[in-house]
């Protein structure tokens, strides 16, 4: 049987493997190059185009900086006039970042560029694959909202656990996940 440790390195292997492509990359570097922007930035809008309105803080955890290298961030997109910043009614030291309409509209940009490239990438898998793939994705994210120690029931033997597909939805949805 083999340890988690060199499952978990033989996966960090894959991914930097995947992360070398280039076609997995272009996407979002064509974005970049078409608006001028920089990747944090296009991840800053595409995260408030799926989600709606973020506080400073939440838009750092989603993009993965401090809060003082979002504010600059912020200010930038605001200046190019893709998002503006609102007070809170109840508490006025919050202040969230809301996509302007050009803002939206570049959003839906980078987010058909990357779904053609998901297209792409999973054109490369059979379908038994990319159902086996969207099912290990499932899982994962349902034991991540799990508190830690929690014990899963195990399925019978000799049977598979019943997964459900979530499909995402779109900008124009909210970017909300139904299940199929």
């Amino acid at each position: 049987m083999r340890s988690i440790d060199r499952d978990a390195r033989a996966l960090h292997a894959r991914f930097l493997a995947l992360a070398r492509r280039r076609s997995l990359r272009d996407p979002v570097a064509a974005s970049c190059e078409a608006l001028g922007l920089g990747p944090p930035q296009i991840h800053a809008l595409l995260w408030l185009g799926h989600d709606g309105p973020l506080t400073m803080g939440e838009l750092a955890r989603r993009v993965s900086v401090t809060e003082k290298t979002v504010t600059g961030l912020v200010d930038r997109l605001e200046r190019g006039g893709y998002l503006r910043r609102e007070g809170d009614a109840a508490d006025r030291r919050i202040v969230r970042a809301r996509v302007t309409a050009r803002g939206a509209e570049a959003s839906r940009v980078i987010e058909a560029g990357v779904h053609e490239g998901l297209v792409r990438l999973l054109g490369l898998l059979s379908a038994g694959d990319r159902r086996a793939l969207l099912g290990i994705l499932d899982r994962l994210d349902r034991r991540l909202e799990e508190p830690p120690g929690a014990v899963r029931p195990r399925p019978p033997s000799g049977r598979r656990p019943k997964t459900r597909h979530l499909d995402y939805a779109g900008p124009s949805q909210g970017g909300r996940r139904e299940a199929t």
